[in-house]
């Protein structure tokens, strides 16, 4: 039988409840039930004191002498003693039950043959001490049996003391009966308190276990109702937390294959048609098919290359950050800018400080930038390089001077395959500056464009400056321009 974690939960509580008060009880009513044998036996032990020294200083009050006779002796001694409510007196003169109480006892010796034969075999010497005897009628009974002789009188008596520790033990038993009841009745109290208590602990849970079984991979929307500050909505919080990611990471899985599959079905469109209309024949036309076939193939290579970045960029492990100098990556990058084109390369400024980042992958990022802006201007334009500390933000720039970008293409310039359409209508597969914005959010900055058409345009990436002992190996530019 499957049992659910509130049932399991309540049931530990309620059985260390319930332990804690079985254990508490049966140790509280067995420390009880030895003191009343001891207050048992401390009476037993007065009273047989009481006895002794009646019979060291005690005269018959009817003569004013010493007592001449067994019988008289005891019938004085048990006028002189009333019993308690649980306590039994009983005298025999040579094995037989002589005087009794007059009073309204609670305990009648004598009408207990069972136990009148018992006291009765217990030899005149043995020693005076608290027996216990199991009898039907009576019950358990703690008794004593204490011998008593008289100068001139060789008749056997004995005087018998005897308490019920039924009776005693009555009130005791009572007590935890009542307890036993205290008990069930707080059991029950714990058990409907715990099982809401934990029905609201676990609400969060069970919630967690309804939304995961609505969750699909086509709807990712279900959340976890969350209220309370404890352990249980704090993981409820943070698997809603996870939901959100995982969301925002499906969508941009989906999306960014319906846009591959979008972007790839034309290179495969144009390939299959050249296919289709070669000529086998035509040495010519073989040749011009092949040619732009393995052109179409060289820029599906290219998007699928850049698709992995881009899918990469949501993982942990896309940036590995350590302390760099600002001053020598701007000059790698010149340096390596230069390579692509033959423009008017500069440097606007390079700071010489140090921060924590991904060199290889601000590079790339720069260089993409750079590539863009080679594809948008002419020989005769600038590109400027540029990085400088604002604060708590380290800030890196490449501008140019060339044909710039439309308004309505800016907000739309970062987007997986945006291409802009009015003055930078460059073929490329449109994924170079998604590339650029994830790897600024990849560092949790971002990037930006300023630009108006035919003024060139600045692209940025701000990114917090995380302060880093490095020493910078180059030495500092004056600055030209601040973007």
């Amino acid at each position: 039988m499957r049992l659910s974690v509130r049932t399991r939960v309540l049931a530990a509580v309620l059985g260390a409840a319930s332990l804690g008060m079985l254990v508490a009880g049966v140790t509280s009513y067995l420390v009880q039930r030895e003191r009343v044998d001891s207050r048992i036996d401390d009476n037993i032990a007065q009273e047989v004191e009481e006895v002794r020294e009646f019979a060291r200083s005690g005269v018959d009050p009817e003569t004013g002498a010493e007592f001449t006779s067994v019988s008289r002796f005891l019938e004085v001694m048990l006028q002189r003693n009333v019993p308690d409510s649980s306590e039994g007196l009983l005298t025999l003169v040579d094995g037989v039950p002589a005087w009794v109480p007059g009073t309204d006892v609670g305990l009648r010796l004598e009408d207990d043959p069972q136990f009148v034969r018992t006291v009765s075999e217990v030899p005149g010497d043995a020693r005076v001490r608290p027996r216990t005897a199991e009898t039907a009628a009576s019950g358990t009974l703690r008794y004593v049996v204490v011998p008593v002789s008289v100068p001139g009188d060789p008749t056997p008596g004995r005087y018998v003391i005897a308490y019920s520790r039924d009776m005693e033990q009555a009130e005791v038993v009572d007590a935890y009966r009542t307890y036993a009841a205290v008990a069930g009745v707080s059991a029950v109290a714990v058990g409907l308190v715990g099982w809401a208590v934990v029905g609201r602990l676990l609400g969060p849970v069970r919630l967690l276990r309804e939304t995961a079984q609505q969750i699909s991979d086509t709807d990712l929307s279900g959340r976890i109702a969350v209220r309370g500050s404890d352990d249980v909505s704090e993981l409820a919080r943070t698997v809603n937390a996870m939901l959100d990611r995982l969301e925002v990471a499906f969508a941009a899985q989906r999306e960014a294959l319906d846009d591959a599959g979008h972007e790839l079905r034309t290179p495969i469109t144009i390939i299959r048609g050249h296919l289709e209309l070669m000529d086998p024949a035509d040495a010519g036309d073989v040749a011009e098919t092949r040619t732009l076939s393995l052109d179409e193939l060289d820029r599906m290579h290219r998007m699928v290359e850049e698709l992995i970045v881009l899918a990469k960029a949501k993982r942990p492990d896309f940036v590995h950050p350590r302390p760099v100098a600002v001053g020598p990556l701007v000059d790698d990058v010149l340096g390596k800018a230069e390579a692509l084109a033959p423009r008017r390369w500069q440097v606007d400024s390079r700071p010489e400080t140090s921060v924590v980042l991904d060199p290889q992958r601000i590079t790339q990022a720069l260089l993409q930038l750079v590539a863009n802006a080679v594809a948008f201007t002419e020989p005769d334009d600038t590109i400027a390089i540029g990085a400088r500390l604002d604060g708590d933000t380290v800030r890196f720039w490449v501008r140019d001077t060339g044909s710039g970008i439309a308004p309505e293409d800016v907000e739309r310039i970062f987007d997986r395959f945006a291409r802009a359409d009015t003055g930078r209508g460059v073929d490329g597969s449109g994924l170079g500056l998604a590339i650029v914005r994830a790897i600024a959010e990849a560092h949790r900055g971002q990037a930006s464009v300023r630009s108006s058409p035919g003024y060139g345009a600045t692209f940025t990436l701000d990114l917090p400056a995380a302060p880093a002992d490095a020493p910078a190996d180059a030495p500092a530019m004056p600055e030209e321009e601040n973007p």
